[in-house]
């Protein structure tokens, strides 16, 4: 992947992660919010290319553990709303 692209990415993934704690810190989202966990998602997934980009492997860990999380927290959401 060309640099400026996981520049772009890993500012990205930033831009995510600092929006999404602001709008919880101010009240504009809930923690329960879905919105919240795909920013947050997001913000990982820019960070992990950027990581991997720099071989920066505890960055890589960290974030791919924040992935998981957003990722499971919402589909364990989906599974408990779904009728069975």
């Amino acid at each position: 992947m060309p640099p400026l692209i996981v520049e772009i990415l890993g500012w990205a993934g930033v831009v995510f992660y600092v929006l999404a704690y602001f709008l919880l810190s101010t009240g504009l989202l809930k923690a329960s919010s879905p919105v919240f966990h795909l920013l947050n998602m997001a913000g990982a997934i820019g960070l992990i290319i950027d990581a991997w980009a720099h071989n920066d492997l505890p960055n890589l860990v960290v974030n791919s553990i924040w992935l998981t999380i957003g990722f499971c927290t919402l589909l364990f959401r989906r599974i408990r709303n779904t009728p069975a």
